[in-house]
């Protein structure tokens, strides 16, 4: 690409760029901080924002945690979290996370990202990582002594910054995989989403407002609904499906969304007061993945490198994660050490994204559902997957993680006889 205007130099020398400040992004930056890493990360939106991805997993709290998030999340005001309920055909069933077999938090929050988003990345700059919004990456070169990025300011002015290391926290924007040629066509079919948030004005007592609900269409099961309750009365909205299922509703899409919403009868009645307060949006296509999660000079963060599928839940837990074991290696790695990427970071990280990619497959193919909504569930079993659905993803102790596909196959069978 030419760029025919004079490029600004940064000439204060930056470890660690990152780029974007979402949840991985600013947990990332916190960390570096913490180890006395000198951190600049660019945003290309102004902050608050919206985002989707707003029921948090418990596991979610452990890296809240160890980057001293913690105390600000906790007085964020957000709906408290203790599980996840389903419900298909009159059928209803939950899991409390308290109840999960892996130590640790058992409960999280659903959260408003715009603001929960805010949060962690004020928190991250607090520390005194330098965030700057509304700063567009245009070029990225990896191929000199150190990586170098070249970016657009909000005034118009392109600078340029080189930095001992580069983390792609950039999302679904996918900066590096673009730049760097890294795409890989994902093995899931085509899905879509289309979501609002509402004020629910729910009259049920009986609808717990501390966990997500996910329904399943009535007549095709691989279309499913998510209803993510929040502390001020709202609710998160939104209905899953392959393309095509789309094309037989209506082009607005706020239509569209309550038409298919009306044909599930519980939650038809459980919304039926529910007045949407945002224009409805859809977004397809979001599963995707990388040739590779590292090269030189750079690593790639949570949804950058691969996004499964919304229906657990997995994207922002996958992110922290990822963000969390880069930083370990990573300052290792700059404090002189020779480090592996690929069997300390791609594998042991890949290890939980193949969980949650058994879970999402056997969600779609319905031997999940069988397992979720069968009436005799063996409480020790019941706990194994109930971690999973919390997040602990990377608990190797746990069968349903070490040996994630076989284990839900037999369990399926068990069920279905």
């Amino acid at each position: 690409m030419t760029i025919n205007k004079r490029i600004n130099t940064e000439h204060d020398p930056i470890d660690v760029l990152i780029i974007g400040a979402g949840p991985s992004g600013a947990i990332a930056a916190a960390l570096l901080v913490q180890k006395g890493r000198k951190v600049l990360v660019l945003e290309k939106e102004e902050f608050p924002r919206f985002s989707i991805g707003e029921s948090l997993l418990p596991q979610c709290m452990v890296f809240v945690e160890e980057a001293g998030m913690l105390e600000a999340v906790q007085a964020g005001g957000f709906q408290f979290k203790n599980g996840a309920a389903f419900q298909h055909a009159g059928k209803y069933t939950d899991f409390n996370f308290n109840e999960k077999f892996t130590p640790g938090p058992g409960t999280t929050f659903q959260v408003q990202r715009a603001r929960f988003d805010k949060i962690l990345a004020d928190e991250s700059a607090r520390v005194g990582a330098d965030i700057r919004y509304r700063h567009e990456i245009i070029t990225v070169d990896v191929g000199g002594a150190k990586p170098l990025v070249t970016y657009r300011t909000p005034e118009g002015e392109i600078h340029a910054a080189s930095a001992s290391f580069l983390l792609d926290a950039s999302g679904f924007g996918r900066v590096l995989p673009r730049l760097l040629d890294l795409e890989s066509p994902s093995n899931f079919p085509v899905r879509q989403s289309c979501f609002t948030h509402v004020k629910d004005n729910i009259g049920d007592l009986t609808f717990d407002r501390n966990k997500i609900l996910i329904s399943i269409h009535p007549k095709s099961r691989d279309v499913w609904y998510w209803t993510i309750p929040f502390s001020n009365g709202t609710c998160s909205l939104g209905v899953v499906a392959e393309k095509p299922f789309f094309d037989d509703y209506a082009e607005n899409l706020n239509e569209r969304l309550m038409s298919i919403v009306h044909e599930e009868p519980h939650l038809s009645a459980l919304l039926a007061n529910a007045e949407i307060i945002q224009p409805a949006r859809q977004i397809s296509g979001y599963s995707a993945n990388v040739k590779s999660l590292h090269g030189k000079g750079f690593a790639l963060l949570g949804n950058a490198g691969e996004f499964l599928d919304p229906v657990f839940s997995s994207g922002v837990t996958i992110a922290m994660k990822s963000a969390s074991l880069a930083v370990a290696l990573l300052d290792r790695q700059l404090s002189g050490e020779t480090v592996d990427w690929e069997s300390d970071y791609a594998v042991p990280l890949k290890k939980g994204v193949d969980t949650f990619r058994t879970f999402v497959t056997s969600w779609y193919d319905q031997r999940l559902q069988e397992i979720i909504f069968h009436h005799d569930q063996p409480v020790n079993v019941k706990a194994m997957i109930c971690s999973i659905l919390a997040g602990y993803a990377w608990d190797d102790s746990n069968p349903y993680v070490s040996q994630s596909e076989r284990r839900v196959n037999v369990l399926a069978e068990i069920c279905r006889v």
